[in-house]
């Protein structure tokens, strides 16, 4: 593969990865009132019950995710990265448009549960795919720019969703007239985006030479992943940050509705703040040398400050502190994500995709826990989920990190 067919892979998986991505941003802002209105259409009146099926509509996607991710990350490992991102975004076209047409809590969940299944083929095997095209030294600047595809799409799906859930749309056509509800217009939207993707990664996308599809990829055992210490300790660590990120944006949702008394367009923005910050620092912490700024010591920077943002975040109402909460948690973030992934991807050559997707699936467990905790513990105090958070967040740095030794290549 030359430079020009690198690049231009590069460029396609990282588009796969933003689309993604902006499809689980395009639905922070929106889900509150979305799920609000067909509950009440569903007869489901109370405030209490419609916050119970917020946090289930938010984690019924990661759970599904968090089942079949090793599936496909073993899939990707035997035949192939392309295979499974085609599959992937074809999925999460269908349940974007299956979202954005639902008229009944049902639908919705039905659509979460497909959408769950088929994305998680698409950012293990995307970077698995980058991994493959990469040595060790290009390896965490490219993975970072993988995180880059991620914030850019947690930019883009809020501020969508916020726009386009503004006003209603209505159509006059020679059979009637049509009326799309404002909160179904940006599903369909990224539906569409999806299927670009989808068009431009089959028609595009090259298989790099550096990854063989062969029956002894793939077929590593659980057993064996489970004896790696250094593994077991990146993936507690991914569990513990995707927690935090996921409660925080369930909960910051419903918070900046009740007690900050936000609209949608202005939730969208804490979101967009928080993606934009996370795209810009990403790569620019990658870059730094091994013998300037270590992956360790990034790791730990990382935490302690996600910890600190969070445990002081409910302290004043304003604007500008709660924005500037969300700014710390993301320099936090950016300096942890491309780490832990790179890291990971440094433990077995022959098996990247399964270990990512171990990872992947990890990360799920994060988000299916995240909402349903943050919900549950904002039933006792609207303060009470982010204290507990940055406690955590604090534990696990000054409990895990100090015997934390990780490969570099």
């Amino acid at each position: 593969m030359g430079n020009r067919e690198m690049l231009g892979g590069i460029i396609i998986v990282l588009l796969s990865i933003f689309v993604v991505m902006s499809g689980y941003g395009v639905l922070l802002p929106v889900l509150p009132y979305y799920t609000e209105r067909l509950a009440l259409k569903s007869g489901v009146v109370s405030d209490e019950n419609i916050n119970y099926h917020i946090g289930i509509l938010t984690s019924i996607y990661p759970f599904f995710q968090l089942l079949f991710a090793v599936v496909w990350g073993k899939l990707s490992d035997r035949f192939g990265r392309k295979v499974l991102i085609v599959m992937g975004l074809a999925g999460f076209a269908l349940m974007q448009i299956m979202t954005g047409l639902a008229n009944s809590l049902t639908i919705l969940y039905v659509a979460r549960i497909l959408g769950g299944i088929f994305s998680s083929a698409v950012i293990p095997a995307s970077n698995a795919y980058l991994s493959d095209l990469t040595n060790s030294k290009q390896r965490r600047k490219i993975l970072a720019w993988s995180g880059v595809a991620v914030s850019a799409g947690v930019i883009a799906g809020p501020m969508i969703g916020g726009y386009l859930a503004q006003t209603n749309l209505h159509f006059n056509t020679a059979i009637g007239h049509f009326l799309l509800n404002r909160f179904s217009v940006p599903f369909l939207a990224i539906a569409l985006l999806g299927i670009v993707a989808l068009v431009v990664v089959m028609l595009w996308l090259k298989k790099p030479k550096k990854q063989h599809t062969n029956k002894q990829q793939g077929k590593l055992k659980t057993t064996g992943m489970l004896a790696n210490t250094v593994f077991l300790k990146l993936l507690l660590l991914s569990l513990v940050i995707q927690l935090a990120v996921t409660l925080f944006e369930t909960v910051f949702s419903v918070y900046a509705k009740d007690i900050l008394i936000f609209d949608a367009t202005q939730v969208g923005l804490g979101f967009m703040l928080c993606g934009l910050i996370m795209a810009i620092l990403q790569p620019l912490f990658a870059s730094f040398d091994e013998n300037i700024l270590p992956m360790k010591l990034q790791l730990i920077i990382g935490f302690l400050l996600a910890a600190l943002s969070m445990g002081l975040f409910t302290l004043i109402k304003a604007d500008y502190y709660v924005f500037s909460m969300i700014i710390i948690f993301a320099t936090g973030g950016a300096m942890v994500t491309p780490n832990l992934i790179a890291s990971i991807s440094f433990i077995d050559e022959n098996n990247t995709g399964t270990y990512l997707s171990t990872q992947t699936s990890t990360n799920s467990i994060g988000q299916v826990l995240g909402p349903l905790l943050g919900m549950w513990i904002y039933s006792f105090g609207n303060s009470w989920p982010f204290l507990i958070i940055g406690i955590t967040l604090l534990l696990v740095t000054i409990l895990i990190m100090p015997g934390l030794k990780l490969n570099k290549s």
